[in-house]
């Protein structure tokens, strides 16, 4: 559990991971008797440069809003840098499996005659 809160109505939470993963997130209602209270939960998730408070990093840094503009495309490049190299893995794994299966499907055809 990374975070926990009782008797919330609303609020707001994040944490940071330098891990491309997989992340669950879980919400939990104890309804004291009170089963038939329908409950709405509304859930916004950002990630990579949308989810940096830049206002934040503009005011501890004393940065222009030139600066700032700039820090947020060097994020977004950053970023797009790091899905690329995934996407390229990711089809290096498929293209690998796919050359598996051939090779595969090629010999059980040949013993099959």
């Amino acid at each position: 559990t990374v975070y926990n809160k009782a008797d919330a109505s609303k609020g707001k939470f994040a944490f940071t991971s330098d891990d491309y993963d997989v992340f669950e997130i879980c919400f939990h209602y104890d309804d004291n008797g009170q089963q038939d209270k329908p409950r709405e939960v509304t859930m916004d998730v950002k990630m990579g440069p949308d989810a940096r408070n830049y206002d934040d990093l503009a005011k501890a840094s004393k940065l222009k809003p030139m600066e700032v503009e700039l820090r947020k495309l060097e994020d977004l490049a950053e970023s797009l840098v790091q899905d690329f190299a995934r996407m390229k893995k990711r089809e290096t794994e498929h293209r690998d499996t796919n050359e598996s299966t051939n090779e595969r499907m090629l010999h059980f055809s040949i013993f099959s005659m």
